[in-house]
């Protein structure tokens, strides 16, 4: 008996690098692109390790989570590591970057997260970028968040090494990911001696066994329903129009953070600023002495597909993260996730709330055009 997800056609080496032209297209990149089967962990991993090494001093941005582990990953590496630590609530500043190089002109690598989904910020990666290329080093950006949800441009931008994932913004598969690789980090890798080779983590070895012959081989058996999914989120992105999309998450993040202002209850922004803030998730303060994880259990068993989920680690008692992306990134999600908070609130500690102060304040950021 035949089934739809199993008995598919093979996915050959043309179709393959059919895919992989069309998320260079999504980036608008003319660098080399190489789609990875796994999640994004795996190419960012693989960017490090193929880039460091005992020789490398490496600026690592952290504004969240992953900068904590990129850092990790490149002293493994044996690189000295510069962490520039901003606070979570915030982003970086291109002049906080520029002035951590000039202290440390050894640097020859720096890697930053464009937007992170745990925290909620987002980071000026056009302007950093600047900074980087004058200084000469390497630059890495994870833009698995960002990617769909608000403009990524590594070429213009002067990035090495750009990092993807499809399961946000994008809509799509968790189970493969991409990156684009400048001639610079290419280089970078070669020259590289710890680089790794005929692993799952080597880029070099897509580099050298699939794009430089010509792209007629698979080094192994594609994940072939992730690369198809991927295609379609691709075609879904190419239908709908990119800047289009990035706008569905521009006014998806304005109406949350309008509309949890308005909501009361002593709910408010993480990010304080709204410059600072991704429009990939929005990041809630629960309200003094409410626990999030608690709230958000509470209006999770009401409505349980709406898109909340307490903050990670340390911070589950004090974040709530409103995860509009993909399809999620629509005014009815807004409007259901506020009304959940704000009837979970209630319900636990008998404070009152506005929900309809927050419908008609979130509608009205929703309908504002952009800029």
């Amino acid at each position: 008996m035949t089934h739809p997800l199993l008995d598919l056609t093979p996915l050959t080496a043309a179709h393959f690098a059919n895919i992989e032209r069309r998320v260079a297209a999504l980036l608008s990149t003319a660098q080399d692109v190489v789609i990875t089967q796994g999640e994004a962990l795996l190419p960012l991993e693989g960017c490090i390790r193929g880039v460091a090494g005992p020789d490398t001093t490496a600026l690592n941005v952290i504004t969240g989570p992953y900068g904590q582990t990129f850092g990790d990953w490149l002293r493994d590496c044996g690189a000295r590591v510069v962490d520039l630590a901003v606070p979570y609530d915030s982003a970086v500043s291109a002049a906080q970057v520029a002035e951590a190089l000039a202290e440390h002109p050894e640097t020859s690598f720096v890697s930053l997260v464009h937007a992170e989904a745990a925290t909620g910020n987002t980071n000026p990666v056009a302007e950093i970028g600047r900074v980087v290329r004058e200084h000469g080093a390497l630059f890495m950006v994870d833009a698995v968040a960002s990617v769909g949800a608000e403009p990524l441009l590594p070429d213009a931008w002067g990035v090495d090494l750009c990092v993807i994932g499809a399961q946000k913004a994008m809509g799509g598969p968790a189970g493969v990911s991409a990156v684009s690789v400048s001639e610079r980090a290419w280089q970078r890798m070669a020259a590289n001696p710890r680089a790794p080779r005929r692993s799952y983590l080597s880029l070099l070895d897509w580099k050298e066994r699939w794009i430089d012959a010509g792209r007629t081989a698979l080094l192994h058996a594609p994940a072939q329903l992730e690369m198809v999914a991927l295609q379609a989120c691709v075609e879904r992105i190419e239908d709908e129009g990119l800047e289009t999309v990035i706008g569905r998450h521009t006014r998806a993040a304005a109406a949350t953070r309008a509309g949890v202002k308005a909501l009361g209850g002593g709910f408010a922004p993480y990010v304080r600023e709204a410059r600072h803030a991704a429009p990939v998730a929005t990041t809630l303060r629960a309200p003094e002495g409410v626990d999030a994880s608690e709230l958000v259990a509470r209006a999770l068993a009401a409505d349980p597909v709406l898109p909340l989920v307490a903050g990670g680690g340390a911070l589950a008692k004090e974040m709530i993260r409103v995860n509009h992306y993909g399809t999620a990134a629509a005014g009815s999600t807004v409007h259901s996730c506020l009304s959940a908070l704000g009837a979970a609130l209630t319900d636990l500690t008998g404070r009152s709330v506005d929900p309809d102060a927050a419908r008609r304040a979130a509608t009205a950021a929703w309908e504002r055009p952009a800029g």
